[in-house]
């Protein structure tokens, strides 16, 4: 009996991608209101949101994660249809079974067992289906929500994939911030065999870009390293082979460290290239947009519960750290909850023949409980 391979069995054949749930949260929310949890189905746009909780009071811990999938891609680059969950070599394959539909079942599971029980506080699961494309009507606006209502979660487990080579060799507790510029430089248009008449927007690019690369933005610190700044996209041109054109952009990303925020690091760059720009005549255009401005979690007592709890059941040093890119975790943590993530093989998220490890779904699931229960032994009373 393997109760979170059937469960994920079942997610991964419905094909969520996002944002459509494509039922995942109705099953998910079944099994849970037969368990005895309060039930809020949370239509918000195009996104399903799920927040379900049992009990009342504090502490409030919560599961948290996302149903929704990235597209498969090319099928027929699939070894098996990637939304027929596929059992081989002792690995389950199908798209999500890794990101996160794995860490989705095991929550799932590991709440139908503590629930069985009297215990201190309130157990939730909050799940969104658009983790994985803008996230507007997501876990930020139902932890909104949530916070106007005067809801505060204490703890919150969200079930990403983190696992290095072993189950329990690695859980974030932090994530850098993510701060997206689109540039564009105003100057002005005319024919290449005239440069005393243009100001040629691409050249003044190419400059800001130099400028901007080059750049020591930090040295990091003890938990995060240097801010990285890099381009991701070019346009400049109207096609004619003659003509300098009138504008140029760009698409820039900054994921950077605590030494940092949103203020600081949009006002350096500002200062960079407006310097970089003095005298040549050309005008920026800035648009900036923040995914997430950087946490660090060094709750005691949720890193102790977790560490115990996946020594109990794999025998590993759990490994702290803050790589990756994005995720929910960083609107939980904004709201105040000690997060970490923590969940199954990472190798493969977002892949052709995405997969799990089978054995390492019954033990995920029992880190989970037992992380809650180590949490409680520590807060025992409301």
């Amino acid at each position: 009996m393997n109760p979170t391979l059937d469960l994920l069995q079942a997610l991964i054949r419905r094909p969520s991608i996002t944002p459509d749930d494509a039922g995942c949260q109705a099953l998910i929310a079944a099994r849970l209101h037969a368990a005895g949890f309060t039930i809020r189905h949370l239509r918000l746009g195009d996104t399903d949101n799920l927040w379900a909780t049992h009990g009342s009071g504090a502490p409030l811990i919560a599961f948290a994660g996302h149903t929704d999938v990235v597209p498969p891609g090319e099928l027929a680059a699939w070894t098996s249809p990637p939304f027929t969950p596929t059992l081989r070599d002792g690995k389950l394959y199908g798209r999500g079974a890794a990101d996160m539909k794995a860490g989705v079942a095991a929550m799932t599971v590991a709440l139908e067992r503590l629930a069985a029980t009297p215990h201190p506080g309130t157990l939730a699961l909050l799940l969104t289906s658009d983790e994985e494309g803008d996230g507007t009507h997501g876990s930020k606006a139902v932890l909104a929500q949530l916070a106007a209502e005067g809801i505060h979660i204490d703890y919150s487990l969200v079930g990403e994939p983190s696992t290095a080579a072993r189950l329990g060799d690695r859980a974030r507790h932090g994530r850098r911030g993510s701060l997206h510029l689109h540039l564009t430089l105003h100057g002005k248009q005319g024919h290449v065999a005239y440069p005393a008449n243009v100001r040629n927007p691409i050249h003044a690019l190419g400059a800001v870009i130099a400028r901007l690369a080059a750049t020591r933005w930090d040295d990091g610190n003890a938990h995060f390293p240097p801010t990285s700044f890099q381009v991701s996209n070019l346009a400049a041109g109207s096609g004619a082979e003659n003509v300098v054109p009138a504008t140029a952009s760009c698409k820039a990303n900054w994921r950077y460290n605590t030494e940092h925020n949103q203020a600081s690091l949009q006002a350096q760059a500002t200062a960079l290239i407006e310097e970089t720009l003095q005298e040549s005549g050309i005008h920026a255009e800035y648009q900036w947009k923040l995914s997430g401005e950087p946490f660090l979690t060094e709750n005691a007592a949720l890193i102790a519960a977790l560490r115990a709890a996946v020594a109990t059941h794999t025998g590993e040093t759990l490994q702290l750290d803050t790589g990756g890119g994005t995720s929910d975790a960083r609107f939980l943590a904004q709201y105040g909850a000690a997060t970490i993530e923590f969940g199954p093989d990472s190798a493969t998220l977002h892949q052709i023949d995405e997969h799990v490890p089978v054995a390492d779904l019954a033990p995920l699931a029992a880190i989970y409980e037992d992380t809650v229960r180590n949490l409680w032994r520590e807060c025992p009373t409301s």
